[in-house]
């Protein structure tokens, strides 16, 4: 393994392993995609059913119900994924079986069926649980014993994962919005078969990295608790030999499963199709509302027995990461409306024509953000093909294939554009301005951590969800003079613009910062469970997203809209306050971890 490393190591591209923009790239399709096809979701789905381009008409709850439920399962079939690639098939084979079935996904997709919808969602949702965990577990493989270069190689990756969501979301957004929801989702396909495609190819490249199954231990992980502490290591060890998963763990784990998935399906099944796969009340509640919350106790009973059984320090460190993944649920049940509720916002209720020098002005800022990131990104690869040609041709001409493709789409969206007298802005152009702020200001951020005013982690958290909140109250305030129950307005859409500055913001502060401090917190033969624990938290809020944007409608029938994004401003503000109070009580119990 370590051989296959060194002659990663070999061919370098701006310093690092060739092997590293390959994967680059993968990410970058995937991304495309992924992002391509989730910002069309809800336009499609409450799109009329009569109009240029017709889409489902569902009301929005039912949309976001299902959506929520979407997303939700997304960061629960990684946990899957994960297992098999560590126990089966290896990443790299993962990698390949995620790319495939997510492009039958967005084949199925492409057909506009309900059967083929629901087909394409399920693939989806299977794929990325394949292709997800497994592609960053490569490049950990890939930097052992090369830890002073890791950073640097996670941020490169982190640029194909934005510079994909960014094109995706304008290109697939641009074709379905303007020529028809069949061609977005198709385009989405065709780019996922191309990044599967250069990737699989590529295998010579890597030798026996991420070929071979490797137990779950061994995916290195940056300063685990062991690294701080050897006296601690061996307690820890002895600690959890004597208290190992016991049956009564397991029938927890299991029931607590099952119940959260009922939910999860039953809530947009209930709400779309009327079929309630719980049909009974307790107590004032429904039986959804029952099963989720006695999920919830379980989980947390099963959570608290297996903390109790370790050593003060460790037993603290842990609640201290089961307090941070409470405030993520918080933060990206707010955070992930930039699915619904603010795209909803950005189609229905935002001032999306310009005329004159405003709209040859917004033209001209436009192509420079298309086109400035592709020929870097093209730059990139013309490097890639000078390294690698003559060991991966064929990977590289697939590549080579897909820009082309990339470049002819974005000429033609530019030519279409400026042909145009005035111009309406697309609703999902919006999204990729948190790809586009990440970009922007990630440096600045990254420069931040390092130097000596790095906050604490609940200070992190803190500005992170006080900044979100933020973003919302400016929605808040943008929409005062829309009338209750308004389906429709002109607001500037200046508002939405900074909504999405500050939220991306709160996401620098935040959400890069959980999964580092997990896994200094945890105890190494505790990480998978945590890690499972962590997107828990996560698909909670993706859930609660759904279901609080499904709101929408409703809470401004009865108030206004401008009362629903005060809600989501005062929420995370407050938690945000909680999260910097509770900070010397934080510091205490991660004993010196920082």
């Amino acid at each position: 393994m370590d051989t296959d490393i060194e002659n990663l190591f070999k061919d370098k591209v701006l310093g690092h392993p060739a092997g590293l923009f390959v994967l680059f790239f993968t990410e970058m399709w995937e991304r495309f995609s992924f992002y391509g096809m989730r910002i069309l979701l809800v336009l499609f789905l409450t799109a009329p059913i009569v109009s240029d381009n017709p889409g489902w008409e569902w009301p929005r709850e039912h949309a976001l119900a299902l959506i929520g439920t979407y997303a939700s399962l997304l960061y629960l079939t990684p946990i899957v994924g994960g297992y098999v690639a560590d126990k089966l098939t290896g990443y790299r084979i993962a990698v390949v079986i995620g790319c495939t079935i997510m492009t039958l996904g967005h084949a199925s997709m492409a057909l506009e069926t309900t059967a083929t919808f629901y087909l394409g969602l399920a693939l989806l949702i299977i794929g990325t649980g394949f292709f997800k965990p497994n592609i960053t577990s490569i490049i950990s493989e890939m930097y052992k014993g090369k830890e002073s270069k890791k950073d640097g190689a996670y941020t490169i990756f982190y640029m194909g994962v934005n510079a994909g969501a960014f094109f995706g979301m304008m290109l697939c957004g641009y074709l379905a919005e303007n020529i028809g929801w069949s061609w977005g989702f198709g385009l989405a396909g065709i780019f996922m078969f191309f990044g599967m495609l250069q990737f699989l190819l590529a295998k010579d490249l890597f030798g026996n990295v991420g070929a071979k199954p490797s137990k779950k231990y061994e995916v290195e992980l940056p300063q685990n608790i062991n690294e701080e502490s050897p006296a601690l290591a061996v307690e820890d060890s002895v600690d959890e030999k004597l208290n190992p998963f016991t049956l009564f763990d397991y029938i927890l784990i299991g029931v607590s499963a099952i119940g959260g998935l009922l939910y999860l399906f039953n809530d947009p099944l209930a709400k779309i199709e009327d079929i309630n796969l719980i049909p009974f009340t307790m107590g004032g509640l429904d039986g959804s509302s029952v099963v989720i919350l006695t999920a919830l106790v379980l989980f947390l009973v099963l959570l608290v027995s297996r903390v109790s059984r370790y050593i003060p320090i460790v037993r603290d460190r842990i609640i201290a990461v089961a307090i941070f993944g409470l405030f993520t649920v918080f933060f990206f049940a707010a955070f992930e409306q930039s699915l619904g509720s603010m795209t909803l916002f950005a189609r229905d209720y935002t001032n999306r024509d310009l005329v004159g020098s405003s709209a040859m002005i917004f033209k001209v800022i436009d192509g420079l953000l298309t086109t400035v990131p592709l020929m870097i990104i093209t730059w990139v690869l013309f490097l890639l093909f000078k390294k690698t040609y003559s060991r991966i041709g064929l990977s590289n001409i697939i590549l080579g294939l897909a820009f082309v493709g990339i470049w002819i789409l974005v000429i033609y969206r530019l030519m279409d554009k400026f042909s145009q007298e005035g111009h309406q802005i697309d609703a999902s152009w919006f999204g990729i301005l948190n790809s586009f702020f990440i970009i922007t200001l990630a440096p600045m951020f990254s420069r931040w951590w390092e130097s000596k005013y790095n906050p604490s982690a609940a200070m992190k958290y803190g500005m992170g969800l006080i900044l979100l909140g933020l973003g919302f109250g400016i929605l808040a305030y943008g929409t005062m003079g829309i009338p209750q129950g308004a389906k429709t307005a002109s607001v500037s859409m200046i508002f939405l613009i900074l909504a999405y500055l500050l939220h991306t913001m709160g996401e620098l502060c935040l959400s890069p910062v959980g999964l580092s401090y997990l896994s200094k917190l945890v105890p190494p033969r505790m990480i998978g469970f945590m890690f499972g624990i962590w997107y828990l938290a996560i698909a909670i809020g993706q859930k609660a997203a759904g279901t609080m944007g499904g709101m929408i409608d409703k809470i401004s029938e009865e108030y206004s809209l401008s009362i629903f994004f005060l809600i989501f401003t005062l929420v995370p503000i407050g938690v945000g306050f909680i999260s910097i109070l509770l900070n010397p009580v934080l510091k205490r119990l991660m004993h010196g971890v920082r």
